[in-house]
């Protein structure tokens, strides 16, 4: 099948399975496999994904074979479903359909109705006996192949139909009549004219080879490429294309059509849930144009149809063991399936059904954890109402709960205006009438999204749940007075005024309402549990040192209230601890100050003696929310000149504190000490250990309050474990002569309380020359923490303040496929990681190594950190549970990536038994032969045999005729 371009479906059987994704898309996938097991759907055929990259890669120019291999399939879908395509008096509709192997909804395009043209609509029309329904089908597909075809704006043809339904005085498309139909497509087909300078094709086959161009050209239009780019969706060959038999939703009131689920897409609650509409075609529910009506309503409307969508909505996820997502279509009175696959969820429901299917024994505990992503542990950690702003809240609206979470922003009535705004650091709350693919920028940098109509399954619904983003929809009381105002239930609302919207109730608020933090649920807790339980079982062998057994998860956390809400998340220690946060504090900075405009030692230590008590409550109050659990606490990092004073005032402070210290400085004196602190390369500056060397003092006071901490917190019971890491190392003997400095603090303190602690002393790998010297820096430390920010910048010669400005134009030229500040770059600074972590271990083999840049939160950069030996990653605290899970993830493809050569071995096992089953065959084969020969000779001789009795039969008839 390797050079097969097309395949067909239909009548019970299937060219392909659920197994080809990457060749036939997640729909064309799904259609087979669905074909296969007996579930009803339209016959089709579906054109490959290859055939899209070679349409890309030729110059948009079809291979060798298609136009053929296309026909002969349509020749079997006419056959298949009784139809011809053109025929005018029973024709042939088909949808012509894009489907990628990674689900991307609404991103590319679809074409219905295809096949109708002047004759053929008499044709349907007559065959149905609902001309009103032809009619409408027609209009249907002279916009939508216009649209999206031939590119002339889909709003030229809404002006027609509004300007018909006033004059007519109908409110609803539903309502017209026939008549009123066939004037729409007459001056639909005049605007074709106008804007094309030809009649609209008539040919079914040219419409159909349109329609497919179409498709194809659609896996590259912006908004597609834009939420491959936001989704992270890489390494896919293009978009199949689905050319399959029309059914209708629109044919009466015996007909409908909808959307449903498998199990509550937004709560993950066990319970069919979704939407349909009577008389409506599939667009009408996936566009938002009219508000639809609850699946519940169906099993009282329709309970035989109900109860045939209920027993395959089962079928379908105990087959693929997941939610399905389903389209479906009644036409009169019989069901057909149209679509199904892994349905989009919120971070809520897709915990919970992960631990429901566990319970279910319908999938395993891995399953799960590979099956929710690091995205779904970010929404629930998203902000809620605070209870007590919401209670004095003025809710004005309700629709349905799309998406959920609490949102707040300052309202905008365009994608373009989200855009900028947000730009211009503003929060925004999209508000549309409802959203369409081309909104997807808008809507990602919304807070919330808010529309006046669709439904829990509408474009703005499914994006928003995909994306995380609080969503209502459906809210009837939005009326548009302008291009800037709304009015809400008589209320006006102007661009720039703020709303609040509640996506898990549905309701809408004026103004502003408070938001705060989320909490854990059970669900949740469980859940994390097991992905614990997988990393912390996990035992690695590296490639240099010892075996390492478990992988774990700490966050970056300045304060005692950032301690305690990692623990809270299940952090299992801090990984950086970054003091000089801790002297912007009002009671420490103006002796810090002090300190910088010292200029003697003797001054430079009375100033940090007014720090030490305070910056030891620091650290103890850390040590004590870790309960135990291992603290890394880097020293003194930023060059001096970001702590002198921004005003007079502050000037004027610094002064006072140094009389108070008992020395006279000028406050022009002052201000030249600080104004020569300035520096060209702060990044590359007077910070770090360097700071150390030429100021021993400051990190003297800091190991001094580390001890003191860890001391106190000893007498009170409390166990700690203290770890001191000293910054932006690049020479070995930095961290030897800072290290002895610092021993000698702690064997002094020790001795003067008479308590010993054990305090381990470590260094942050930051700069390449530290990576590269990194078997001599070992051996004055304790631990290695790779400090990702510093090391990409310093590796890559960008600045990670400035890179913003160019990198966008990297990642369009291909030249990085990823932000080098938010996933590692694992060829240059990850291996420069691995050689860092090789060469310490090759002298220390069960050195301790972890990560603790703004990469340590990144899934894809703590799969690289298993692979390369690290020992944890540390992220900022509302990132643990993310990470948590990643860390389970980045075990399971490691066991997953050792069964593979093991499975392709047993895969060839097959293979040679069949070779000695063919060598057995063989060997038969002579036998066999020389019985075949044998056979005509018994033949023969029955024949003969045969022959020699003729002859008395004939006789003895003779003796009884006489």
């Amino acid at each position: 099948m390797a050079n097969k371009l097309v395949y067909f479906f239909g009548n019970g059987k299937a060219e392909g399975n659920a197994d080809m994704r990457a060749e036939l898309g997640g729909k064309g996938a799904n259609l087979a496999e669905m074909t296969n097991i007996g579930v009803p759907v339209p016959p089709g055929f579906t054109i490959s994904t290859d055939v899209c990259k070679m349409f890309y890669d030729n110059n948009r120019k079809y291979p060798a074979g298609l136009k053929e291999a296309v026909a002969a399939n349509l020749a079997k879908l006419e056959k298949a479903f009784g139809k011809k395509l053109g025929d005018p008096n029973d024709p042939l509709l088909v949808s012509v359909r894009s489907g990628a192997a990674v689900s991307m909804p609404g991103m590319m395009d679809t074409i219905l109705n295809l096949g109708l043209n002047d004759k053929s609509v008499e044709g349907l029309a007559k065959k149905t006996d609902n001309p009103r329904f032809a009619w409408d089908a027609y209009r249907r597909f002279i916009q939508m192949f216009s649209d999206v075809a031939m590119g002339i704006d889909h709003d030229k043809f809404e002006a027609i139909i509004d300007e018909v339904k006033s004059h007519k005085g109908k409110k609803l498309d539903t309502e017209l009549d026939t008549a009123e139909l066939q004037e729409i497509v007459s001056k639909y087909k005049v605007l074709y004219k106008t804007e094309k300078k030809e009649d609209f094709p008539q040919d079914p086959v040219k419409q159909m080879w349109a329609a497919i161009d179409a498709v194809f050209g659609s896996w590259m239009n912006p908004r597609a490429i834009k939420y491959r780019e936001l989704n992270s969706i890489k390494g896919l060959k293009g978009t199949a294309v689905t050319v399959m038999a029309m059914v209708f939703g629109n044919m009466g009131n015996d007909s409908g059509t909808g959307v449903c689920f498998s199990r509550n897409a937004s709560t993950g609650e066990n319970k069919f849930y979704g939407e349909y509409l009577i008389n409506a075609q599939g667009e009408d529910v996936v566009a938002g144009i009219r508000t639809p009506k609850d699946m519940s309503q169906l099993a009282k409307e329709n309970p035989k149809i109900y109860a045939e969508l209920v027993k395959i909505r089962n079928n379908l996820e105990k087959h693929y063991h997941d939610m399905q997502d389903m389209e479906f279509t009644i036409q009169q009175g019989k069901l057909y399936m149209l679509q199904c696959r892994n349905g989009k969820r919120t971070g809520a429901a897709a915990v919970k059904m992960a631990v429901d299917m566990v319970a279910e024994k319908l999938i395993t505990k891995e399953t799960a954890i590979n099956r929710v992503e690091p995205q779904h542990i970010d929404q629930l950690l998203h902000p809620a109402f605070n209870k007590a702003a919401l209670a004095s809240a003025t809710k004005i609206a309700q629709g349905l709960n799309a998406s959920p979470g609490a949102a707040c922003g300052q309202i905008v009535f365009t994608a373009a205006e989200a855009e900028e705004w947000k730009k211009n650091g503003k929060k925004v709350l999209l508000v549309r009438k409802e959203t369409s693919p081309d909104d997807i920028a808008g809507m990602v940098a919304s807070q919330g999204i808010l529309t006046a109509t669709g439904g829990r399954t509408s474009h703005a619904a499914v994006v928003a749940r995909g994306m995380g983003t609080p969503c209502v929809s459906g809210v009837e009381a939005i009326k548009f007075v302008s291009a800037d105002t709304i009015s809400i239930d008589g209320k006006t609302f102007k661009k720039g005024d703020y709303l609040s919207i509640d996506g898990t109730t549905g309701y809408v608020y004026a103004g502003q309402i408070a938001t705060e933090p989320a909490t854990l649920s059970k669900e949740l807790e469980t859940f994390l549990k097991w992905c614990d339980e997988v990393r912390n079982s996990s035992v690695r062998t590296p490639a240099v040192g010892a075996k390492i057994t478990g992988f774990g998860v700490r966050a970056n956390g300045d304060q005692p209230v950032d301690a305690e809400n990692a623990f809270k998340f299940g952090a299992e220690g801090i990984g950086l601890c970054r003091t000089e946060h801790m002297f912007f504090d009002p009671k420490k900075l103006p002796y810090f100050q002090a300190m910088i405009g010292s200029d003697s030692t003797e001054m430079r230590e009375k100033a940090l003696s007014k720090i030490l008590p305070l910056q030891k409550n620091d650290f103890a109050g850390i040590f004590k929310a870790m309960k135990g659990h291992p603290v890394i606490i880097r020293f003194l990092d930023p060059p001096l000149h970001e702590f002198t004073p921004k005003d007079k005032n502050g000037l004027n402070e610094v002064v006072n504190v140094i009389r108070e210290l008992g020395y006279k400085l000028d406050a022009s004196t002052l201000e030249a000490r600080f104004a020569d602190l300035h520096e060209s390369n702060p990044m590359m500056g007077h910070r770090g250990c360097r700071l150390a060397i030429t100021y021993p003092e400051i990190f003297k006071m800091q190991t001094e309050a580390v001890v003191l901490a860890a001391i106190e917190c000893q007498k009170a019971g409390v166990k700690c474990q203290p770890n001191i890491m000293i910054p932006i190392v690049g020479e070995p003997k930095e961290l030897s002569t800072i290290r002895a400095e610092c021993e000698e603090v702690i064997a002094r303190v020790q001795k003067e309380k008479g308590v010993k602690v054990n305090v381990n002393i470590g260094t942050m790998i930051e700069i390449p020359r530290a990576a590269l010297l990194s078997g001599e820096i070992v051996k004055s430390a304790d631990f290695y923490s790779f400090g990702t920010n510093d090391l990409t910048q310093m590796t890559f010669g960008y600045s990670r303040d400035d890179a913003a400005k160019f990198l966008d134009a990297y990642y369009s030229r291909n030249i990085l496929e990823d932000d080098p500040f938010k996933t590692i770059d694992q060829n240059g600074v990850g291996q420069l990681i691995k050689m860092a972590v090789n060469a310490a271990r090759s002298v220390k083999p069960d050195f301790h190594c972890g990560i603790c840049g703004e990469h340590g939160g990144d899934p894809e950069t703590i799969k690289f950190c298993y692979e390369a030996g690290l020992n944890y990653v540390s992220c900022s605290p509302f990132r643990v549970p993310i990470a948590r899970l990643a860390a389970a993830q980045a075990v399971l493809a490691a066991k997953a990536a050792k069964k593979a050569p093991a499975k392709k071995a047993a895969a060839k096992k097959p293979a040679a038994k069949k070779a000695v089953a063919k060598k057995a065959t063989a060997k038969k084969a002579p036998a066999k032969k020389a019985a075949a020969k044998k056979a005509p000779a018994k033949k023969a001789t029955a024949k003969k045999a045969t022959a020699k009795k003729a002859p008395a039969k004939k006789a003895t008839k003779k003796t009884t005729k006489k």
